[in-house]
């Protein structure tokens, strides 16, 4: 077909309407697009703002559609994102009769042919200073140019952490012209929220909202109005993670600090355990430490860890202080008179604790060490010293009282002072025994109590979580 020989009416409107895929239609509509590029950009500069009027302001609409988050970097407060960035404005100069071009009615050519709005992410935390991906732009005939550009940006956001792992974030992208103020620009947002069809879930956090507002800010470098369209982005972590690796073992680790004061003095492994539990609990501590940004608030976690290991360094400073009373010796004092009536009485009575041959039913009686009651002591001493005497033998029990030489002074004397050395010693022996019993019973009430605490404790902690 030759240039300037335009096609019939119908056959025109069947090549528009893509039925007909004759080589002639398709060579026409190479040709006047062709025709159309050059008269378009003959005398177009891409340099000046196209308004006809230059005292009136260019509408520009914005709209971002959110696809994925990359990263959020809560140390460095840095979000990560790919964002599908759309703008369309009305260029005065790129109008065109689409019946007088084979009814060509929009094209598309590559962005730098074109004025373009010099809209930027304002709190960009990112150390490239580049724009957004260099894509075609598609022009209509009646002036309309939409540009739809991809851009993986870094912006600032302020992250809170005080109820880590439970907490949510907002995380704001401020986008405006960097040079072109309210009166040359006039910025709004297409939608009232940002397009979150396309975005791809987050293992991490997951998307409430994205709702856009306009704001008009005078800055004090300048008197002129600059508008800018904000989108925040709600956040909300998924806890699941974290409950799984850092708080239920922080859970389980700190019910093992009370039966540190179940284990039995003797064993010589309870402040061992109270330490390794502490130090347990200072490394989960540090891994959470390490993930946080340095700020005041501390994160509801670390707090939980913090009461916690305050927690177990309190049992096992009562530990010891409950180890010296278990191994007081002989010559220690005799329990205080309210501390047998409170503690060996009522409190071990309600923490079952007994000793051998005592039950919650029968009291315990007092024996010698051959089973006999005390209350026979004299006769049970005076026997078994008699039936061992040198001097007696297996006869002194019978024999006469003038020729027995368990009855001469000197022998009584010596057997009244070992008799009485016995009764200090078992004296000292139940000394120690109660002491034992004491420290018993105080190990047993502060299990509970410590058990008591970290139940509530961890009931606090996974209540933020419902």
């Amino acid at each position: 077909m030759a240039p300037g020989v335009r096609l019939p009416g119908s056959l025109l409107a069947l090549c528009a309407a893509g039925a007909l895929l004759a080589p002639g239609c398709r060579g026409a509509q190479g040709k006047f697009a062709y025709k159309l590029l050059r008269d378009l950009f003959a005398n177009y500069s891409s340099a000046l703002r196209p308004v006809e009027d230059t005292d009136r302001a260019l509408n520009v609409t914005l709209q971002i559609t959110l696809s994925q988050i990359i990263d959020m970097d809560e140390r460095n407060q840095v979000l990560t994102a790919y964002l599908w960035v759309r703008q369309a404005w009305l260029d005065a100069f790129l109008t065109w009769d689409k019946d007088a071009y084979d009814g060509i009615d929009s094209i598309r050519v590559p962005s730098s042919y074109v004025w373009r709005p010099d809209i930027v992410l304002y709190n960009k935390a990112d150390d490239q200073l580049s724009g957004s991906m260099e894509t075609n732009v598609v022009l209509r005939s009646d002036g309309q140019i939409m540009w739809d550009s991809p851009a993986i940006t870094k912006s600032s956001c302020k992250v809170d952490v005080s109820f880590f792992p439970f907490d949510g974030q907002q995380c704001r992208l401020t986008f405006g012209s960097w040079t072109y103020n309210g009166n040359q620009i006039d910025l709004h947002n297409r939608l009232d929220t940002g397009d979150l069809a396309d975005f791809v879930e987050n293992v991490e956090w997951e998307v409430l909202g994205m709702p856009a507002t306009r704001n008009v800010i005078t800055y004090g470098c300048c008197s002129e109005p600059y508008p800018d369209v904000t989108y925040t982005l709600l956040l909300k972590r998924r806890a699941s993670f974290y409950i799984f690796n850092l708080l239920l073992p922080c859970i389980m680790i700190s019910f093992l600090a009370p039966l540190g004061f179940y284990l039995p003095a003797d064993s010589g492994e309870k402040v061992s355990l109270g330490v390794t539990v502490l130090l347990a609990l200072t490394v989960f501590q540090l891994l959470v430490a390490e993930s946080m940004p340095p700020s005041e608030s501390v994160p509801l976690i670390g707090k939980y860890y913090i009461a916690t290991m305050t927690m177990i360094t309190a049992s096992t400073a009562l530990t010891i202080f409950i180890m010296n009373i278990h191994h007081c010796g002989p010559g220690a004092k005799p329990v205080p008179r309210w501390a047998k009536k409170l503690i060996l009485h009522y409190m071990a009575r309600v923490f079952f604790i007994y000793e051998v041959g005592e039950n919650c039913k029968s009291p315990r009686h007092p024996r010698t060490v051959d089973g006999r009651a005390s209350k026979e002591e004299p006769h049970g001493m005076g026997t078994g010293w008699a039936e061992e005497s040198p001097g007696g033998g297996s006869q002194a029990r019978g024999c006469p009282r003038g020729r027995c030489l368990c009855h001469h002074d000197a022998l009584l004397r010596n057997v009244g002072y070992i008799a009485g050395c016995f009764r200090d010693h078992r004296a000292a022996q139940r000394r120690a025994g109660e002491w034992k019993k004491v420290a018993k019973v105080m190990d047993r009430f502060f299990m509970w109590v410590f058990f008591v605490m970290v139940f509530f404790m961890s009931v606090l902690i996974v209540g933020k979580a419902v």
